[in-house]
Parts: C-alpha cells; sequence; structure tokens
C-alpha cells in the first residue's frame, strides 16, 4: 500500500524543505520561525512568536485548515529562562491569535540554536482535517 501525501514546499529552500505534509486528514507542519518573507527577524521573543504563528496560519491556509484544527504544538526556544520570565504576555498574545484558549496539547523545549542566530523560537505543529 503506497501512503498518500500532499506536500506544501515554499520559501527559499523549497527544493530542499516542506512546510507541511498532509496524510489522510492530519496535517504536520514543519517548524515555522519569526522571520518574513524578506528575511527579517525582529529582536524580541514576543515579536519573533507572533510572526511565527503567521507563519503557521500561512501554512495551515495552503490545506484549507485554521489554527482552529490544531491538536499538537512544539515550542523550540533557545533560551527557556527568558521564555518563562515573559510566559503571561506570551500566552495572552497565543490566545489572541487562536481567538480563545487553544485547545491542544503543548510541549516547550529548549535547544542550543536555530538555523539563523537571531531567532529565539521555533512552532512545530499537528492539525486535523474535518
Amino acid at each position: 500500500m503506497t501512503l498518500q501525501k500532499k506536500l506544501y514546499r515554499s520559501g527559499p529552500y523549497a527544493d530542499l524543505f516542506s512546510q507541511g505534509v498532509q496524510v489522510g486528514n492530519t496535517l504536520y507542519l514543519a517548524g515555522q520561525v519569526g522571520m518574513d518573507d524578506g528575511g527579517s527577524v525582529p529582536e524580541d521573543l514576543l515579536s519573533q512568536m507572533k510572526l511565527a504563528y503567521q507563519n503557521v496560519a500561512s501554512v495551515l491556509a495552503e490545506f484549507g485548515a485554521d489554527m482552529d484544527n490544531i491538536v499538537d504544538e512544539t515550542w523550540f526556544v533557545t533560551d527557556v529562562n527568558d521564555c518563562m520570565a515573559q510566559v503571561e504576555a506570551l500566552f495572552t498574545e497565543r490566545h489572541m491569535i487562536y481567538g480563545k484558549a487553544p485547545e491542544v496539547s503543548q510541549t516547550l523545549v529548549q535547544i542550543g540554536a536555530l538555523v539563523d542566530p537571531a531567532l529565539k523560537i521555533e512552532i512545530k505543529c499537528i492539525a486535523v482535517l474535518g
């Protein structure tokens, strides 16, 4: 049996990486960072998180989904202490992005670095359609 997959590729490395893949009614989104299409990265964690979620929403839209379809998310951060020091502001903004308190499981992981040294957060999601 061949597994049917639908890929979405974009960005400067589209030939190497996909932004998301659909298998059945499940979407697996690659980690999205707080970088705009021009390669600009805001300095602060909150602005990067907001931009990362905008990028998540853009990938979801390519599959006909939105933030309500997310069931699981993982935040990869370069400084967990900085993240926890801002957790109220981050989660307040996250609720605004979702339009409510998100009904998702969430994991927070500290990592040594992201692809660009200016990046502080990457958000990876799993979403379900229908």
